[in-house]
């Protein structure tokens, strides 16, 4: 799966983007592996997934069960600020 990141996900992570090799974990599986592959930084990798929003190949993704598989794209969206 690619994951690309946004905003301050993208400045925990680091980088845009990167691939992880997942296919069929939830998401919330997911979400464990983005936190213990950036375990540092600020901000913080865990604080931004708390309070972010998810796009599954586009559509929003709220069912933290939901299979992710091999080819999707995960999107990371924290909340953003501005007028």
């Amino acid at each position: 799966m690619l994951v690309r990141y946004f905003g301050a996900a993208q400045a925990a992570a680091g980088v845009p983007e990167e691939r992880l090799e997942l296919d069929g974990a939830s998401l919330e599986e997911a979400l464990g592996e983005i936190r213990s592959l950036h375990p540092a930084g600020e901000p913080s990798m865990a604080r931004v997934l708390d309070r972010s929003s998810f796009l599954l190949n586009e559509v929003a993704l709220r069912d933290r069960n939901a299979p992710i598989r091999r080819g999707d794209v995960l999107d990371i969206l924290p909340p953003f600020a501005g007028g």
